[in-house]
């Protein structure tokens, strides 16, 4: 291979969006010489953030490139049979003491090709039969999905990138796209600049999206769903109901309609003005789409606010090309981990509760159908509880849970008391506490495929080789399965054969990838789903548009009507019926802020690439100047007149020193923090969402204090 002059074509693995990148070797060595966007790639058609480009470039952490065990207590280099050996024997333990594979957890990633994803699965359900099986997808977006299947039968937004520009609302509710989805934030802002066009955003804090918004509502925080529900109320008063399509395509609006709550009092509980509340409602006359993010899943309530969101585009008719509920995919594969992985449905989206699925399932990986669990699972939060009950060893892949997960500091106490075995690229908070450490390729040197969040497959190909100590995904779950289940896999599991079996397995399913292969992706560079047919790519889903004469006139009026098909019982969208659940932590006089957390523009997930020293915390002016008594000046550590300031914020769970930075965009009596801090979880509740097991990340209860008294505090507590 020409190192110096050989472009490779791939998949931009930052976020969901899927950009097209090309990548260049270095000339000696390991690693990139150059990333930019790929021209040809027709999802991006070469726009590139820069910080896909410089994350592929210099990930900036420390890249693991041998095998660790554990000795004597600490982690040491060793062969690679040693640690599959060990790994292998700790895990065999666990699921001999277990009931039915139930002594394993495994935790996987929306960082995996779908290819790596398939086979994690197929591992974790077909070859160990546990119930303890999920990924930190469900951490950022498992209530979007539940409200997806509750409304549509099905886990796909209706929306492609391709309505972006049709839409004339733009709608972006609990979510940042300007720091999260850089180049589709690119297109939403050029849509939202046409005279016919605006961009609204709900969001508590004034985001780096808000900003340059045509409107800002800052609600409270938590209070998404009492909102929503204001506006589909006002809709209702106001007689902006589509009632056609109501009647026509959905069911259950008229149970809805009677259990609307008074607009002026949902609006007032939210936080907002009844004025804002017409704004929006007003705005949805016209094709919008509704966008949203984890501002609105990290919550007890974000089924029922992803479902209110939904409501809305229902009742007003927004399910049409350019307009639709869009939710916005913060990992880079979350979706195909999703369709892929067997976490919360078979591949394709089969039921779990389904014989008949569970079946087929079970006849293509050759396993007993009595191995395979009937039910998805607790969810992450709930795998983590029962270690040291029904789970002994973890299995951690591509995932971070000590500085993902939720009240971080139990996370890490009963990772402790488990065998854990942690496949990743880069040290991490998680790797310091496993006993047998595998060093895994990442995406720039990884051969398979991704899916981006409007359902679109394109290939992800190495461009670099790797060091001698490091293996593939796919290669490390062979090589696990050979020493625990070693009839699982039928032959070396390469990534063309695995998403072969993967395709054929979701033939017929509502996720059908069946009519996509890699010789096809070659040919076409990326195909949406569902593709049934080599010949067919997926558009805007359930939709079928009107039919037209060969001249392009409307044909008879019998056959052109616009109709919509949906896969749930009645064949009609479904409007929700979530009730809200009274937020966990409210503010009292011991805790009297609100603690949200967020995404930096510059960080990437829990930060093992891209960190600080400290946390930064933004407060209001307001907020700073009250406690002014509680900031600890450190000279020397920034400008002389202008010295940094640290505190620390204390939850019932924890506290953290950060550095406090006075910002006009927060709203008094609220802390925001970022995400890609690990010290940042030890704040936040484990507390989740009913039915999706999404952790209610966005909104705790803390003080702040200064530095000193929590030193003396620990000083006397040490000294008692």
């Amino acid at each position: 291979m020409d190192r110096v002059t050989e472009l490779v074509p791939t998949t931009c693995m930052r976020c969901a969006v899927g950009c097209g990148h090309v990548h260049r070797p270095v000339e000696q060595g390991y690693g990139l010489d150059v990333v930019r966007g790929d021209a040809a790639h027709p999802v991006n058609n070469g726009l590139a953030c820069q910080r896909g480009i410089n994350e592929s470039v210099d990930p900036g952490a420390e890249w693991l490139t041998r095998p660790l065990v554990r000795r004597n207590g600490e982690l040491v280099p060793t062969t690679w049979e040693t640690a599959l050996e060990r790994a292998a024997e700790g895990l065999d333990a666990a699921l001999e003491s277990g009931d039915g594979g139930e002594g394993v957890a495994v935790l996987g990633s929306g960082q995996q090709t779908n290819e790596a994803a398939y086979a994690l699965g197929k591992l974790a359900r077909g070859g160990f039969g546990t119930p303890y099986y999920d990924a930190n997808t469900t951490l950022c977006m498992a209530s979007a999905v539940t409200a997806y299947y509750d409304a549509f039968g099905s886990d796909a937004p209706p929306p492609t990138y391709d309505d972006i520009p049709e839409a004339e609302t733009h709608l972006v509710w609990g979510a940042n796209p300007a720091a999260a989805h850089p180049v589709m934030f690119r297109w939403i802002n050029q849509s939202a600049d046409d005279d016919d066009s605006e961009l609204i955003v709900i969001d508590p804090i004034e985001s780096e999206t808000a900003e340059v918004a045509d409107h800002h509502v800052p609600l409270s925080p938590g209070g998404d769903l009492d909102l929503a529900r204001a506006v589909l109320a006002r809709v209702v008063e106001t007689d902006r109901v589509d009632e056609a399509f109501v009647a026509e395509a959905t069911d259950g609006f008229d149970a809805l309609r009677e259990d609307l709550p008074d607009a002026a009092e949902a609006a007032a509980a939210a936080g907002v003005s009844l004025e804002d509340v017409d704004r929006i409602a007003a705005a949805l006359e016209d094709p919008t789409l509704v966008y949203w993010g984890m501002g609105i899943n990290q919550s007890v309530n974000g089924t029922a606010a992803s479902g209110a969101l939904i409501d809305c585009c229902l009742a007003t008719g927004n399910l049409r090309p350019g307009s639709g509920p869009f939710s916005l995919t913060g990992q880079a594969n979350s979706m195909g981990t999703r369709v892929c992985s067997s976490k919360g449905s078979w591949p394709g989206q089969r039921p779990f509760t389904d014989p008949d699925h569970r079946r087929e399932v079970a006849e293509t990986w050759g396993v007993p159908e009595s191995r395979l669990p009937d039910d998805p699972g607790p969810g992450p939060v709930g795998i983590v509880d029962e270690i040291g009950d029904d789970v002994s060893a973890v299995y951690a892949v591509a995932t971070n849970p000590v500085a993902g997960m939720p009240d971080a500091t139990r996370v890490r106490e009963q990772l402790e008391d488990a065998f854990l075995v942690v496949q990743d690229a880069f040290r991490s908070e998680t790797v310091e506490l496993a006993d047998v450490v595998f060093p895994a390729a990442t995406w720039g040197e990884s051969e398979g495929t991704t899916t981006n969040m409007e359902r679109t497959v394109s290939r992800v190909r190495a461009a670099t080789e790797t060091p001698s100590g490091v293996k593939t995904d796919l290669e490390l779950i062979g090589d696990l399965a050979d020493r625990l289940v070693p009839d699982l896999f039928d032959d070396s599991l390469e990534p063309n054969a695995v998403f072969d079996e993967l395709a054929a397995l979701t033939e017929g399913t509502p996720a059908d990838l069946s009519g996509i292969s890699y010789d096809r992706l070659d040919e076409e560079v990326a195909v949406r789903w569902p593709a049934p047919e080599p010949d067919v790519s997926g558009g805007y889903r359930y939709y079928e548009e009107p039919a037209t004469d060969e001249e392009g006139e409307d044909a008879d009026a019998t056959v052109r009507e616009e109709s919509w098909s949906f896969p749930t019982p009645s064949g009609r969208a479904q409007f929700s019926t979530g009730e809200a659940q009274p937020l966990p932590e409210s503010t009292d006089e011991e805790y009297p802020f609100t603690l949200t957390t967020a995404r930096r523009p510059d960080a990437y997930n829990s930060g093992v690439r891209a960190r600080d020293d400290d946390p930064v915390a933004r407060v209001s002016p307001a907020t700073a100047a009250a406690l002014a008594d509680e900031l600890e000046a450190r000279p020397g550590e920034s400008d002389e007149d202008d010295p940094a300031e640290y505190a620390h914020v204390v939850s019932r769970r924890g506290s953290i020193t950060v550095r406090v930075e006075r910002d006009e965009s927060i709203p008094d009596g609220v802390v925001w923090l970022p995400i890609h801090q690990p010290a940042v979880n030890e704040l936040t509740l484990s507390d989740v969402d009913p039915r999706s097991k999404e952790p209610n990340f966005k909104q705790c209860a803390v003080r702040l204090e200064a530095p000193r008294e929590q030193e003396a505090r620990a000083v006397a507590e040490a000294s008692a």
